[in-house]
């Protein structure tokens, strides 16, 4: 061994079966990076699982309701004195003139059973909601032979009668709330004992129009659903082609120059900006210059589709980058040309990104609330909007903006309907982006 090869007696020797300071220092800082991300996604299903448990208990009980049902006797007397049957004579009979009927024989039917209580006729007719008298009405004006008979009826009971059944009022409660007494509640247990109350799924809560504020147990969303699912037509049909187009021309025909890359930063700022700014720019446009109708579905989907747009456009532009150059080249080198290079061959491997963009698009709208209250879509509306295309001009409201309405208002019973509200439109959310990926999963090809 020469002195050219032989190990220096001062040269420091390592061994890879050892680890040296740097090497556990380094290994030290990639479990503390790893235990980070792992509290950060603790903390962040913590906080899902908070979440949903809090709305799954607010909300479940709402799509379940108390009813009553007991013998009512139509009499000729007082809803048709002619004995024509004539609806227009007898709709001359308003809710006033139904309810001392329900209630005199709802306390007819508890004396029948003997149940005994120190309740007034009064107060036990309190006990049904204040829904049922229209509900009767309008039964009786669509059937007027009926007049006359005893029939059996089931109607609602109460907000407070429904609410002590499901945990919210109790006897406590009770004796400092002047719509409901203890001994109503008394009145309730025994009635249920008996058969006559059962609280049981009500479809109506997801069928049914809204309600107003002293009657929370007959409000529902059927209104709602209608005019958020012809919102949402409205925005497939203008976003979807729209967005599509502008990134196909974009990303594949237009020159790079000064005038495009404005558009593309004002696409990507248009992303960012509030959406309560496209509320106000609906309402100066679409309302105050073009005069469309306040709270119609046409306007609350030209607001959606601005908002939406600059979100299909990136995804869809991504979508059309991420196919690789090869295809165009291959496309062209066979004697294609542009427009068929991309129609054919682009377009069509593109095709997962862009569904999955436009359905996220159209979930982020489906939950916007901000803009659809500037454009007055807050009012309260009973009557369902007529088919489509008249459908789209009627007032409507939508699922988060009737979600606030029912925040608003002072009955702790709106607060459950407003958590069934959420329930249902987080089902709707899980839908579409169910779907989405199941598209992507369908069409997505590898290269």
């Amino acid at each position: 061994m020469s002195d050219a090869t032989a190990p220096s007696p001062t040269a420091p020797t390592s061994s890879l079966l050892k680890q040296d300071d740097r090497t556990r220092r380094r290994n030290r800082a990639e479990t503390r990076f790893r235990a980070y991300g792992m509290a950060a996604v603790i903390v962040g299903i913590l906080a899902l699982v908070l979440l949903l448990t809090s709305i799954l208990s607010n909300g479940l009980s709402s799509f379940r309701q108390t009813f009553i049902t007991f013998p009512v006797t139509l009499a000729e007397e007082r809803l048709d004195p002619q004995g024509n049957r004539n609806p227009e004579e007898m709709a001359r009979v308003t809710t006033f003139g139904y309810a001392p009927l329900l209630g005199q024989s709802f306390v007819e039917h508890v004396q029948s059973m003997g149940i005994e209580t120190d309740l007034g006729p009064r107060e036990m007719a309190a006990m049904i909601s204040d829904e049922a008298p229209g509900q009767l009405r309008a039964m009786v004006l669509a059937n007027p032979d009926i007049v006359g008979e005893t029939i059996t009826l089931e109607l609602l009971a109460g907000g407070r009668i429904d609410g002590f059944f499901k945990g919210r009022v109790t006897m406590a409660s009770a004796e400092r709330d002047n719509n409901v007494s203890p001994e109503q509640l008394l009145l309730a247990e025994a009635l249920r004992e008996q058969g006559v109350m059962d609280t049981r799924f009500n479809w109506d809560f997801i069928t049914a129009p809204d309600a107003s504020g002293q009657r929370p147990e007959a409000a529902g969303l059927g209104v709602a659903i209608l005019g958020s699912f012809y919102m949402m037509i409205v925005v497939l049909v203008l976003a979807l082609p729209i967005g599509v187009a502008a990134s196909i021309y974009l990303e594949e025909f237009a020159p790079k120059n000064r005038f495009t890359d404005l558009i593309e930063v004002n696409i990507s700022n248009l992303a960012a900006v509030p959406s309560i700014v496209f509320g106000i720019l609906g309402l100066a446009i679409f309302i105050n210059f073009a005069g469309l109708p306040q709270s119609a579905p046409i306007v609350g989907g030209l607001v959606l589709t601005l908002m939406t747009l600059p979100t299909i456009i990136i995804a869809t532009r991504a979508s059309l980058r991420a196919v690789p150059p090869s295809i165009r080249s291959a496309a062209l080198g066979l004697g294609a040309s542009k427009m068929q290079s991309v129609f054919h061959h682009v377009l069509p491997l593109a095709a997962p990104g862009i569904l999955t963009g436009t359905i996220i698009g159209l979930a982020q709208a489906l939950g916007e609330t901000a803009p659809l209250l500037l454009i007055g879509m807050v009012a309260f509306v009973r009557e369902y909007p007529s088919a489509p295309p008249d459908g789209f001009f009627d007032p409507a409201s939508a699922l988060p903006v009737q979600v606030y309405n029912w925040t608003q208002r002072s009955d702790p019973a709106f607060v459950e309907r407003a958590s069934g509200a959420i329930i249902v439109l987080l089902v709707f959310l899980i839908f579409m982006n169910a779907v989405a990926i199941l598209l992507r999963r369908r069409f997505e090809r590898r290269w």
